[in-house]
């Protein structure tokens, strides 16, 4: 290349060999043109700066300092000025020539490959002024083409095609294939510079998006630039990096906000392809054998990953910016093969083998950080990612399996295929240290996706119980490990998968799953007074003290107080089977003595009365079966009473509490059942409610609710049993047992049933129903007695009840107390018939008037017809025959009954009355007709002042006669009949309804002229 002072980079040359090509073959300017446009437009669209800066780099790398970058847009123009070696005639000759790369033999290092990447100006600009120290170049459309015109066309030096194909293009020609000498210097401090002038705004406003998107990883991929400052318009920023040691990197950002600096962790691995590897690339690059990457990670002064600042594009540098991504928060750097577009990597074999070096470096990179910074750089199984991106990531998984970047609970490295991540926090790492060695530290965030990622053996509480099963440990570090364990607890472990976490008891034996195990905790353990030891006969399995830790508790471990001891199956199954037990007395002594201690009681547990105790004859029986020596039972019960006596030694050896806790009976017992279902269900029942009787109450107790659409339940059935062998001359005896608090509730209280329809009914309880029939009061069941203060209609119809009787429960036994109760009972109205019946008793007519009252409101299908009434004839109450007997039902025809016996009660209620006793009214057996004859009367209007609307007339009789027979009045077909002023009042009231005014309308009408006085009396009815 002929090179003169005037034109020290022999451009002169070059423009002749590229115009005398173009006019030799007019195809070879169309293949420059094409091929300019295809790189400026495509690949290399938008990729100004990072093509420039790779430029610097590369001048920086050949000058073995590294180099500064200016980068200044000012309105159109645009102006890239570095330090580093200057623009030389092969550098010229290369930016001129596209694919052919000046730098194809430079030293290891330099950036810029392929001799394509100054074409990106292209996008921007038709005119490029690139100085140096010795001179400048120049490249411009407008001198181009008219030099192509001037010199091809015109000139007649090219063929005819030229012009042609000129035309198709608009007269454009390629801009770089002909530089200009141009007469200008690099700027004062800079070694060479690149000036665009912009061909338009949309031009600039590109430029401008490319600078604000200019950040540190241009300084990290191109290392050998210390320092590159923007200025667009004034608005300066720089950017700088400083290396330091050990792959420690630091760069800063100096803008208008102040400056921030980030530190880098960097690996950088080199090597050479394999030339095979290279087979299927392009001549050039056949002969670049030597390879680099270099990963850099953000990190904080501590050390953690900072992740990837916002002005790091998370893409594959090669070494600038590629389209690949990669989905990890650190920044790679290589030399990985392009595709023509120079934005996508190539594939093919040396693409495969970099990818692999870069998954390796990867994970050596991360055993140079702190263990707990290599969490947020684990890779993880994403569902998105290009192809690369997705191959990277699978190779970085697998070699991340042997890199030692982790570390154990101890701080020795491990990688994570021998790494164990024991689910529960430090200190339970702490206690298994020497059972896993390779345990990470407990204080981890094990849930961090990074570490997931890893599919690191994990180690549940499920799965360290198995493995605990056979472990030999003293019983206090199995202490430690519960505590441990708890504490894993208090952060979010669910212990329940503890379920056969291994227990030392103290017999010595290890048992899988602390359910069930007692914890000797309760006082009388504490102080020595019930000794551990003396529970053996039970079978009992006692968690041995050392070990004692509250975990236990909350996994099933009872702490055992002398309640949950005697509570424990073990005890139940114990006293269950105490009658066939080799030597019943030792778990008999145990139990009484964890009983004495608990206070627990029979109702608590209802099991205790199979506890076998010694008799007084020297056998065993259910502590149920048995009466203490002192009970007043002794002289009550029948002598056929399936009760034996306690053996004397016993009673003297225990409290009278302790023993009735166990079922042994002083006073009466009481049974108890829970959710009882009444009905065909009760059967199941049965056996646990020994009460005779019960079926026939259940019966009674359904048919009281009637039809119900599920069977009636109890949710509590209480009842004193063993009633049924009390001797019938011992009942005040008994009754003055069953008064004492227990016994007495199960007879005052009322049971509640729920009758399936949302309804709760009380109804007398089993044991005042049994009571009711089957105690004797004097030799009288309770229901045939009254109390003292019964209701004084029941006086002489039933006696009353001995003086001694607590009220209470006489009432609850069903001795009589008021009328209404008595008709409210099923067996009340045809008990009370009955006695109405019986001769010797004595009934008043006050009380009859009203029991006959209240037998009217009755249902009839409650009573039974009897056989017959007390009634009345001539003025006297007498016992009848039911068929002699009438019901009047009106009073006029009293007079008329003769001495026919007739149920006296308020007429309104007669009707009913004599339905609940099948008896006739007065009105069906008298013809009640009117035989004399009357004339028409005016009713006194003072009469109808006092009773208001009543009839305007009647028939006054001389003499008055209803079938033959003279009386006072009658009410017949519709008129009123009367006699004597008496028997007009009662006329008129009758037919009024007011007939209890009738004696004042009599005065009224005897003298009319005390209206007034009488209405004032009649006000203060």
């Amino acid at each position: 290349m002929t090179q003169t002072k005037a034109d020290p980079f022999g451009v002169g040359e070059l423009r002749r060999r590229v115009l005398d090509g173009w006019a030799d073959s007019p195809a070879r300017f169309r293949e420059d043109a094409n091929a300019e446009e295809d790189y400026a437009l495509g690949g290399y669209r938008d990729r100004v700066v990072v093509e420039l800066a790779q430029n610097a780099a590369d001048a920086a790398h050949r000058a073995g300092e590294r180099g500064r970058l200016r980068l200044a847009l000012r309105g159109r123009e645009f102006t890239a000025a570095n330090t580093g070696a200057p623009l030389t005639p092969e550098g010229v000759e290369s930016l001129a020539t596209l694919r052919a790369s000046a730098k194809r033999d430079a030293a290891h290092g330099a950036v810029g490959r392929f001799g394509v990447g100054f074409t990106a100006v292209v996008s921007v600009c038709d005119d490029v002024l690139v100085a140096s120290r010795d001179g400048a170049v120049r490249w411009s459309r407008e001198r181009a083409e008219a030099l192509v015109r001037s010199e091809l066309v015109d000139g007649g030096r090219a063929r005819p095609e030229l012009a042609d194909e000129l035309r198709r293009r608009g007269g454009r020609v390629p801009l770089l294939r002909l530089p200009f000498e141009e007469d200008a210097r690099a700027p004062e401090g800079y070694d060479s510079a690149v000036t665009l002038v912009l061909r338009d705004a949309d031009a600039g406003a590109r430029l401008a998006t490319q600078l604000a998107e200019t950040g540190q990883a241009l300084l990290l991929a191109l290392p050998w630039l210390a320092e590159v400052e923007i200025d667009v318009d004034g608005q300066v920023r720089t950017l700088g990096s400083e290396p330091g040691p050990e792959g420690r990197v630091t760069t800063r950002v100096v803008d208008a906000s102040g400056e921030r600096a980030i530190h880098w962790r960097t690996l950088t691995r080199s090597g050479r392809f394999a030339p095979d590897a290279l087979a299927d690339r392009p001549t050039e690059e056949r002969d670049q054998l030597d390879w680099t990457l270099t990963w850099a990670v953000a990190v904080d002064p501590a050390g953690t990953v900072a992740g990837l600042p916002a002005d790091v594009p998370r893409v594959v540098h090669a070494p600038t910016p590629s389209d690949e991504e990669l989905h990890v928060p650190a920044l790679l750097v290589g030399t990985f093969p392009l595709a023509p577009d120079r934005r996508r990597i190539a594939p093919g074999p040396a693409s495969e083998a970099l990818a692999t070096a870069a998954a390796t470096a990867y994970a050596d990179l991360l055993c140079l950080l702190d263990a707990r910074a290599t969490w947020d750089l684990v890779p993880l199984d994403l569902m998105r990612g290009a192809e690369f991106d997705a191959r990277f990531r699978a190779r970085a998984a697998e070699a991340l399996q042997d890199a030692p970047f982790l570390e154990t609970a101890s701080g020795a490295p491990v990688r994570p295929r021998d790494a164990v991540v024991v689910e529960g926090g430090a200190d339970l790492v702490e206690v298994l240290a020497d059972l896993l060695p390779n345990a990470l530290p407990g204080d981890w965030n094990l849930r961090h996706p990074g570490l997931r990622a890893l599919r690191l053996r994990r180690i549940g509480l499920a799965d360290l119980a198995d493995l605990l099963g056979d472990l030999d440990r003293p019983p206090r570090w199995w202490a430690r490990l519960y505590a441990a364990l708890r504490a894993a607890g208090q952060h979010g472990a669910d212990l329940g998968e503890l379920g056969a976490l291994p227990v030392p008891l103290l017999d010595g034996r290890l048992v899988r799953g602390p359910r069930g195990l007692l914890l000797p905790v309760g006082s009388s353990f504490a102080s020595g007074t019930l000794d551990v030891g003396a529970l053996t006969p039970l079978g009992l399995r006692i968690v041995h003290p050392e070990a004692v830790d509250p975990l236990l508790t909350r996994l099933g471990a009872i702490e055992a107080n002398e309640r949950a001891v005697l509570t424990d199956p073990l005890t139940r199954a114990a006293v269950e089977n105490s009658l066939d037990a080799d030597d019943p007395d030792e778990i008999a002594q145990a139990v009484l003595e964890l009983v004495a201690a608990s206070a627990t009681t029979l109702e608590e547990a209802p099991w205790l009365a199979d506890l076998a105790l010694r008799d007084d004859e020297g056998g065993y029986s259910p502590a149920a079966e048995l009466l203490l020596p002192d009970s007043p039972l002794l002289e009550i019960l029948t002598d056929d009473a399936p009760f034996g006596v306690l053996a004397e030694d016993l009673a003297e050896a225990y409290d009278s509490e302790t023993l009735e806790a166990v079922g042994v009976l002083r006073l009466f017992a009481v049974c108890r059942g829970h959710d009882v279902t009444l009905g065909e269900a009760l059967e199941e029942s049965l056996d646990d409610l020994p009460l005779d009787g019960l079926e026939e109450w259940a019966s009674e107790v359904t048919a009281l609710l009637g039809d119900l659409s599920l069977p009636p339940v109890v949710p509590e059935l209480m009842g004193v049993r063993d009633l049924e062998f009390v001797r019938e001359d011992r009942w005040p005896q008994a009754l003055a047992l069953l008064a004492v608090p227990g016994p007495r509730g199960a007879v005052v209280e009322p049971t509640r049933v729920l009758t399936g329809d949302g309804r709760s009914v009380d109804v007398p309880s089993y044991t005042a129903w049994w009571l009711r029939t089957g105690a004797l009061l004097d030799g009288s069941p309770p229901v045939e007695l009254r109390a003292a203060d019964a209701d004084p209609a029941l006086t002489g119809l039933y006696d009353e009840i001995p003086a001694h009787l607590d009220p209470e429960l006489a009432r609850a036994l069903g001795v009589r107390t008021s009328l209404d109760d008595l008709l409210a009972d099923p067996d009340g109205p045809d008990d009370l018939l009955e006695r109405l019946g019986d001769p010797k008793r004595q009934v008043s007519r006050e009380s009859l008037r009203r029991i006959w009252t209240a037998l009217a409101g009755v249902p009839d299908d409650h009573v039974s017809p009897p056989a017959a009434v007390r009634a009345v004839r001539g003025g006297a109450v007498v016992v009848v025959d039911a068929e002699d007997a009438v019901v009047l039902d009106s009073p006029d025809l009293l007079p008329l009954l003769a001495d026919r016996p007739a149920v006296l009660l308020p007429a309104d209620r007669a009707a009913a009355l004599a339905d609940v006793l099948d008896l006739d009214l007065a009105s069906e057996v008298v013809d009640g007709r009117v035989t004399s004859s009357g004339d028409v009367r005016p009713v006194p209007d003072e009469v109808r002042v006092l009773l208001g609307p009543s009839p305007l007339t009647y028939l006054h009789h001389d003499e008055l006669r209803v079938d033959g027979v003279p009386v006072e009045w009658r009410c017949a077909g519709g008129h009123l009949h009367t006699a004597t002023t008496d028997g007009l009042a009662r006329a008129l009231c009758w037919s009024t309804g007011q007939w209890s005014r009738r004696h004042l309308v009599a005065a009224l009408l005897r003298d009319p002229q005390t209206l007034s006085v009488l209405l004032a009396e009649a006000d203060l009815d």
